[in-house]
């Protein structure tokens, strides 16, 4: 045998590695993530192909792991590599180097509903979002189109055969068609598809995955598997996704199934579909059964009345069935809700639901991670910051920052309409090539989109800031360290074991801006704002008031960070024993709410009142209104200030001197003086339009003089501006 033919029988160095799940900005773009140090005893470099082989082979790209990860034997491939090469995460794979040829033609299958997607010319924009793509025949690839959308496609055949990289020369084929409906025609879900609930994931994994890959760990250990899981939280936070991603990730067979759909018209026929339901996932086990909207299925029974024996029967065959005399074997079953305490109690007991898991809304980084992921297909401008959006969207769960990235794209959209000729068939790719979201499109987007959570009690904030609010600088810079320092230095509160404020009191005379000032916080802030009129919560009917008070508490805490304003809260929590039982009821359910067992985190109780004898004295201790503030009558320079606010943009004569009219007001509360200035600006308008009537003038000449500003404050303050009694307003 000669040296050649020794040489080419040498066999390729292989290394064995541990899987992991990769970043979300690598998803769809075939690389497989490991140590740098392991590059040469394989003999690759960045950018060359290596084959991963698990049950099957399949290339992929090399690139240099993240710095955390070096010195470990792990591998960073995405869902779509690790269904191509058929490894779960935490499996081992084989790696070594490949060969790969530039493709000269492809021929795809697709696997999900191909929308708006025809013709050669959207075969090459294809190619685009594929180019350098390392693929060979059976495996499925994912394009990434405008905004969030995917096209999944299977690669039937490549010329040449074996690994291939797709080039801009390469010609695209598609073969056939996926209709909707049909179960491939839905994107496939993977774990890198979920973003903000790493923790919540690895749980439900856990669960999953270990009693299926390592039932002898159980047994050796002398307990029953775990054989469910309960998951709950607001709609929208990636319940329904994570059933969707752990029924991809494993091989267990899977059926889904929403709650309404059992219900059958006839006598026993939707127990019995029930029943069959889990028959067919014994015959396939191990198996998986996600029941959806669970609270449809097995509601309390105790609050069921005589006529709903349906639903009573249906709820005893699913108790019967998850832990009855028959076991149930390697059946796994996954409940989903928005709705938990409306679901059976005695479905939520180990042996039947093992672990309950909650689905928060997610926080800072979690929002950061989900912008990632909607965004991945998204050509940002360079003046997009994910970081800054995550941190001014606070209450956003999965679905709306969904909505957020869409709403986005489409402003985009918006900007190129007046550039598009209508009358063609197909938009030129010189104008798409163009198209690029801004974070002017974002900021337009978040005037749209508003926290599922807050819906209810939406409302838009007034476009007030602190530049608004004249004088008051001791109570801004209250407001200021009350609100904004706990959320931006929270490490330092925590450092110093302070607890920030839960409640801020403004009082002060009518007039003097306890309103204004908690819009302008509201505003300045970004924080959710949940305004409360303080009457609107009472009702005549018995316990609804309480109810009314609890609701709000409950949105807010969902919707945490968050503030509360109660604008003349001395209506809602008057001193007890001054009113009827109701209102004694109210004021209690308040103070619990304010300062009881259950923590009040991240939510800032805001309040106005200019009546603090009418309040009850267990709101004003520490622990409820921390921080009490009095808002004063404006001084001089505070009235100049307000002065200023209210004068701004309006055409003003040479001889007007705001100082001299501040000085001439006396002790004039804010509201007065803006009355001041809408007066003096009517006495304006009144004489020119008098002198307008002999005479045509142009708007320039137009002006709020010294003698209209000294009528509007003899008109609204009177002759003499005497200071007001103490505690009146002037």
């Amino acid at each position: 045998m000669t040296p050649s033919a020794k040489k080419k029988e040498k066999k390729a160095p292989t290394l064995s590695l541990k899987v992991a799940e990769a970043a979300s900005k690598d998803v769809g773009r075939g690389l497989a993530r490991f140590d740098p140090k392991l590059f040469d005893p394989l003999g690759v470099k960045v950018g060359d192909v290596v084959w991963v082989r698990g049950k099957r082979a399949t290339p992929a790209k090399v690139m240099p792991t993240y710095v955390e990860d070096r010195g470990t034997d792990m591998i960073r491939i995405d869902g779509i590599l690790r269904g191509n090469a058929g490894a779960g995460i935490d499996e081992h794979v084989q790696i070594e180097k490949a060969d790969a040829a530039p493709a000269r033609k492809i021929v795809l299958a697709p696997l999900t509903e191909m929308r708006g997607l025809r013709g050669k010319r959207d075969m090459r924009y294809i190619g685009t979002l594929l180019e350098s793509l390392p693929l060979t025949a059976g495996d499925s690839v994912r394009a990434t189109m405008f905004g969030s959308r995917t096209q999944d496609f299977e690669v039937v055949t490549t010329v040449p055969k074996g690994a291939v990289l797709i080039q801009s020369t390469t010609t695209i084929e598609m073969r056939g068609e996926a209709k909707a409906g049909e179960p491939a025609a839905r994107a496939r879900v993977t774990y890198e598809d979920i973003g903000g609930l790493a923790r919540e994931t690895q749980r439900v994994r856990e669960m999953i995955e270990l009693p299926l890959k390592y039932p002898e760990v159980f047994e050796r250990l002398g307990i029953e598997p775990p054989k469910g899981v309960f998951l709950h939280g607001p709609p929208g936070c990636g319940k329904t996704l994570i059933a969707r991603a752990v029924a991809n990730e494993t091989d267990a067979y899977f059926t889904h199934l929403s709650g309404p759909e059992i219900m059958h018209k006839y006598y026993g026929e939707s127990e019995a579909h029930l029943r069959q339901i889990f028959e067919d996932a014994s015959a396939h086990a191990p198996a998986i059964v996600f029941l959806d909207e669970i609270d449809a299925i097995a509601p309390k029974r105790a609050e069921l009345g005589g006529e709903k024996q349906l639903e009573k029967r249906v709820v005893s065959q699913l108790l019967a069935l998850m832990d009855g005399l028959k076991s149930r074997g390697q059946i796994i079953v996954i409940g989903a809700t928005n709705l938990p305490n409306l679901v059976d109690p005695a479905l939520r007991r180990p042996g039947r639901f093992d672990r309950e898991l909650e689905i928060g809304i997610p926080d800072r980084n979690g929002r950061a991670d989900i912008l990632q992921i909607h965004t991945r297909g998204m050509p940002l401008a360079e003046d997009v910051d994910l970081d800054k959006i995550a941190e001014i969207t606070h209450g956003y769960v999965g679905a709306d920052l969904e909505a957020l990235g869409r709403e986005a794209a489409m402003a985009a959209l918006r900007g190129i309409f007046p550039d598009i000729d209508f009358e063609l068939k197909e938009i030129p790719y010189e104008t798409l090539e163009t198209l690029e979201v801004t974070m002017d499109n974002f900021r337009e987007a978040l005037c749209e989109v508003e926290p599922s959570v807050m819906r209810e009690v939406f409302v838009e904030v007034p476009n007030v800031g602190w530049a608004d609010v004249g004088g008051l600088q001791e109570v801004k810079q209250s407001l200021r360290e009350a609100v904004e320092w706990p959320l931006k230095h929270r490490k330092l509160f925590e450092h110093a074991k302070t607890r920030p404020a839960k409640g801020i009191l403004m009082h002060g005379a009518p007039g003097t801006g306890k309103t204004l000032a908690a819009k302008a916080l509201a505003k300045e802030s970004s924080l959710n704002f949940i305004p409360v009129k303080g009457p609107e919560l009472m009702s005549k009917w018995v316990g609804e008031s309480e109810r009314g008070v609890r609701e709000v508490f409950h949105k807010a805490k969902q919707a945490a960070p968050c503030i509360v304003f109660f604008d003349e809260i001395d209506a809602l929590v008057p001193r007890r024993g001054t009113a009827q039982g109701a209102a004694d009821r109210v004021i209690s359910q308040f103070l619990s709410e304010m300062d009881g067992i259950e923590e009040l985190k991240d939510v800032i109780v805001l309040a106005a009142t200019n009546r603090m004898d009418m309040l009850d004295p267990a709101l004003l201790r520490e622990g409820r209104f921390d921080l009490i503030i009095e808002l004063p009558f404006p001084d001089e320079d505070a009235k100049l200030e307000i002065f200023k606010v209210h004068m701004r943009g309006k055409p003003l004569a040479d001889d007007v001197d705001l100082k001299r009219i501040a000085k001439a007001c006396g002790h004039a509360s804010g509201a007065r003086i803006a009355a001041i200035c809408r007066c003096a600006a009517l006495n304006a308008i009144r004489r020119f339009i008098h002198l307008a009537e002999k005479k045509e003038l142009p708007l320039s000449k137009m002006a709020l003089t010294a003698a209209d500003m000294d009528a509007a404050v003899r008109e609204v303050i009177g002759e003499s501006a005497e200071p007001p009694a103490k505690g009146d307003a002037p």
